[in-house]
């Protein structure tokens, strides 16, 4: 499991409940978006990463979801090109940040389309989903940028998996074999060899969970995998995700760690 010194993060814009969305939860209320994505970040330092605060990109209303527009691992940075035509300006911004810490950066080209959050990181394996915003242009030209870095990739279609927007919607890899999946996606042949925690009925927005050194960060209000986890011996950390989970976000959408 990659241990991590730093996470890019971007605030919330001001027109942040103007982004898309497939759920029907309300509008989100600006204030406390602000609010949790403090403590999101304040979590983020406590498992020991440095922050960098991106530039708030009042343009673009989904920006603060920065998952979305890189997938960075320690042998290379790959830029996507999201799936939603009204969030591939934000690409250019994060390219330029990431030149800081690497020394060239990939991108997925026409007529690709790459959502991070389609891209589960499983210590040299990377799952790819092909979805709704992710192709099977763009995860074949990442599943090609990624091998030639040493690494391996398949793809995984969840085109027809009902309630996810993105494959880590209802994924996440803990470290040591073990990932926190939801029941619909449990099935797929590559998930079969790990140890599986399956997220109860009602609780599937949790399944979207991040782990950060030695602790995992999990949605507040979801008791039935918060105590599953806690007997298995991981330390966690409930935090407030309202107002994200209402467009759409995850734990995991919020920052880019590396």
């Amino acid at each position: 499991m990659s241990f991590f010194t730093r996470a890019l993060v971007r605030s919330p814009s001001r027109n942040f409940s103007a982004g898309l969305t497939t759920v029907d939860l309300g509008a989100p209320d600006y204030a406390t978006a602000i609010e949790q994505h403090v403590e999101y970040c304040d979590a983020l330092r406590s498992c020991g990463l440095t922050l960098v605060d991106l530039q708030v990109l009042d343009e673009y209303p989904d920006s603060t979801f920065v998952e979305d527009t890189a997938i960075l691992t320690n042998r290379c940075a790959v830029i996507t090109r999201p799936g939603a035509e009204t969030r591939r300006g934000e690409v250019s911004s994060i390219e330029t940040d990431l030149l800081n810490w690497f020394d060239e950066v990939a991108r997925i080209q026409l007529p690709g389309t790459v959502d991070g959050g389609d891209v589960c990181e499983v210590e040299n394996h990377f799952l790819i989903g092909i979805s709704d915003r992710t192709n099977e242009s763009g995860a074949l030209q990442l599943a090609h940028i990624l091998r030639a870095h040493d690494y391996t990739a398949e793809l995984l279609d969840i085109r027809n998996v009902k309630g996810i927007l993105h494959l880590k919607s209802g994924i996440s890899y803990l470290g040591e074999d073990r990932m926190v999946i939801i029941n619909a996606l449990a099935s797929l042949e590559p998930i079969r060899e790990y140890e599986l925690i399956r997220v109860a009925p009602g609780e599937e927005y949790a399944a979207n969970c991040v782990r950060v050194n030695d602790s995992v960060l999990i949605a507040a209000g979801f008791p039935i995998l918060a105590d599953a986890l806690n007997r298995l011996g991981h330390k966690t950390t409930a935090l407030r995700m309202s107002e994200f989970q209402k467009m759409d976000g995850g734990l995991s959408c919020l920052s880019l760690r590396f």
